[in-house]
């Protein structure tokens, strides 16, 4: 009998797809999520607002359980797109979701002038509680109470994310700061604070004064009031928002020794709600992203819990300083 021969052109389509299913099998975290870049006109700014949405995979906007949020804030001159191109923010949550570590969760990314403050350039701290969290809120699946929301940022992006849970601890229910620009009392003289329009007077010259008054150490007395008992007897107001901080150790503005400062007077009001991871290297995306896993398994031990405060308990024995060496 006479055996045809295949097309040479069927091999190479039966190669081709064999090609394009392997791709897909291996590449299938990667498909899993969507990044969306949006904007909308912020009435506080008087222009449009940008930021980045990281939809998990099977996101539902008519779900039953509205899905936990995270905002991410870019550091100085960064822009809402940082946390995705440079931070690989998709691939490590894709990663942590497939592997059960963290629930699927919705992350904003918003873009800011300022450094999240209420600055001489733009009132940023006042459009993200007025327009942004209402907007993302309305647009969104997710949930509008304190134990569904997290924050986190680097560098100014800490400084932002920590003050906005000090100043609203009734919002959030964790926060992370990766190598936060915090510096206390003042940034040293290599810092982008002394050249950002954040800071600068009209004169052009960098405020000292107006940096002190929006620094975390400014809100430290009335969080404290906020989050600690009255007596024994007594619950706080609100829980204590319990604290990620990381820092690499060869940091040109001397992140590790301002985030010991920080973690010393976080302590001092939570003593069981702060953890310091220290990495090897400087002020980059290289520390960043190797402590972003840490930071988002911290924060989901607390948000998207059903009882926060129970969870802070149960997990206060876990938190401790960590150097992570290599």
């Amino acid at each position: 009998m006479l055996k045809l021969k295949r097309p040479l052109c069927s091999y190479r389509s039966q190669a081709l797809l064999t090609a394009l299913i392997g791709w897909l099998t291996f590449s299938g975290h990667s498909l899993a999520s969507e990044v969306e870049h949006h904007k909308f006109f912020s009435p506080t700014l008087g222009y449009d607002y940008p930021y980045s949405v990281y939809l998990p995979d099977h996101y539902d906007a008519q779900a039953t359980d509205a899905y936990p949020v995270i905002y991410m804030l870019h550091g100085s001159f960064g822009t809402d797109r940082d946390w995705v191109s440079r931070g690989n923010l998709q691939q490590v949550a894709d990663r942590l979701i497939s592997a059960g570590h963290i629930p699927p969760a919705v992350y904003i990314m918003p873009g800011s002038r300022s450094w999240w403050v209420d600055g001489y350039n733009e009132p940023a701290r006042s459009a993200f509680f007025n327009d942004l969290m209402p907007h993302v809120e309305a647009t969104y699946r997710v949930g509008q109470e304190r134990r569904l929301r997290g924050v986190a940022g680097l560098s100014a992006g800490g400084y932002g994310a920590l003050n906005f849970a000090l100043e609203r601890p009734d919002l959030f229910a964790a926060v992370a700061a990766l190598s936060p620009a915090s510096y206390s009392p003042q940034p040293p003289r290599n810092s982008s604070a002394h050249r950002h329009p954040a800071f600068l007077d009209e004169q052009g010259r960098f405020d000292p004064d107006l940096w002190e008054s929006l620094n975390y150490t400014a809100h430290l007395e009335e969080y404290r009031l906020r989050v600690t008992p009255r007596s024994a007897d007594q619950e706080a107001e609100i829980p204590p928002v319990p604290l990620y901080i990381s820092a690499g150790r060869s940091d040109v503005y001397d992140a590790e020794f301002h985030a010991r400062l920080m973690r010393q007077a976080m302590e001092r009001i939570q003593p069981n709600d702060v953890r310091l991871d220290l990495y090897p290297g400087g002020h980059t995306w290289h520390v960043w992203r190797a402590s972003l896993p840490a930071a988002l398994n911290f924060l989901f031990q607390y948000v998207g819990q059903e009882n926060s405060v129970e969870t802070t308990e149960k997990s206060a024995e876990a938190q401790s300083t960590q150097e992570v060496s290599g």
